[in-house]
């Protein structure tokens, strides 16, 4: 570390790195700098204007996700001047769109009158679908501003997609932050998405402005992560389940040997959402399609719950003593008659690597045959 490298945030000098920024700087020092549109691991465009900083010895404010932290710089994240430009730039962003965030008149409890009320009335279509979970709202709450109603948001009203099987596109939520794009184009590489070329369309698109049914998007959800609003929201939660009214438990995906970390949001004992958890290797928050959204047979009624032994054509409950009894008598029977390598084992990518290789050791030790296969080579 070059000691030369020293940077002072709001009175505190802090090292850094050659090419680091200075919002990363301030963060990786417990400093909070608001952002809507910084992506991590993403080019930084600072099209917000949310995380902006005030740098002496400078006129104009600047971007921190852009700005790249030099020796004897001196910053202030929360000067008045960059209050007032932060509560302009939200003003002008509730304004922009349907964001009935409510943020006065908060009650003992913390929640609003207006979010009480709503809450005890269930009128969802007066809520946002992701009010409780939306950075937006956290910053209008934080900085204490509302839109201005006499400022029209949108000059043409995009109407709601939701003819996928996974996400909800709700274009009035939009803010344009360029989130979902940088999610798309840099963190999966599937360039499904993207700013529209057409200055009249003020959304962001898919080729052909398509829906994402029809486009090459492969729904792994990484955009509904990203959003910092209510634009993209899963289809099945969408105003029926609460952050508040979940539990998170943190796991690891069964759907492939890679290990992704992951999320289960669970309500009345029911897995409802999964999220990737952001900060853990090896995915940090990205899932498949499969492991964001296959989840629903975790509570299905079809799933076997007892073994089955089938019997003159008919399926009968059995305990799993009887069942492993069976399958032990029937292996030893076919070793005896047909020799070990007459048997074979396929494994599978959705048991953990310690399982995968008991049932090498079982194979090969028990069983006597080499006969063991994966099925990810199938």
């Amino acid at each position: 570390m070059n000691n030369l490298n020293k940077i002072s945030i709001n009175g505190n000098f802090f090292s850094f790195e050659q090419g680091e920024t200075v919002l990363t700087v301030a963060r990786k020092n417990c400093i909070e700098i608001p952002s809507l549109c910084h992506l991590k691991n993403t080019t930084p465009t600072g099209s917000c204007n949310i995380c902006v900083v005030e740098i002496e010895g400078e006129t104009d404010l600047a971007t921190s996700c852009t700005t790249l932290a030099k020796s004897n710089m001196t910053v202030h994240t929360e000067s008045a001047k960059v209050i007032k430009s932060r509560k302009a730039t939200l003003k002008s962003l509730l304004s922009s769109g349907n964001h009935n965030c409510a943020i006065c008149g908060t009650s003992s409890s913390g929640w609003t009158e207006f979010q009480l009320k709503v809450h005890k009335e269930d009128k969802t279509d007066e809520l946002c679908p992701v009010w409780g979970d939306c950075r937006l709202q956290d910053l209008a709450y934080q900085y204490q501003v509302t839109g201005d109603p006499d400022v029209k948001g949108f000059d043409k009203v995009y109407p709601i997609e939701d003819v996928n099987p996974f996400i909800v596109r709700d274009f009035s939520r939009c803010i344009m932050c360029g989130k979902c794009v940088k999610a798309c184009r840099e963190i999966q590489v599937n360039n499904a998405i993207g700013f529209s070329d057409n200055k009249e369309i003020n959304k962001i698109v898919t080729p052909g402005d398509n829906n994402l049914k029809n486009s090459d998007c492969v729904f792994c959800g990484e955009c509904i992560q990203a959003c910092p609003v209510g634009a993209l929201v899963e289809k099945d939660i969408r105003y029926t389940t609460r952050p508040w009214e979940t539990e998170k438990i943190k796991t690891t995906c069964s759907y492939c040997g890679v290990g992704c970390q992951i999320y289960l949001h669970v309500k009345d004992n029911k897995v409802v959402k999964v999220t990737g958890v952001e900060n853990a290797a090896p995915n940090y928050g990205s899932l498949c399609v499969k492991g964001r959204f296959g989840f629903h047979f975790i509570q299905s009624p079809k799933r076997l719950t007892t073994p089955l032994i089938k019997e003159d054509g008919n399926f009968r409950e059995a305990s799993w003593e009887e069942a492993f009894g069976l399958v032990a008598d029937k292996l030893k029977e076919i070793q005896k008659n047909h020799g070990s390598d007459s048997i074979g084992v396929l494994t599978s990518a959705r048991f953990s690597n310690e399982e995968n290789y008991i049932a090498n050791k079982f194979c090969r030790a028990v069983l006597k045959t080499n006969n063991i296969d994966h099925c990810a080579r199938l």
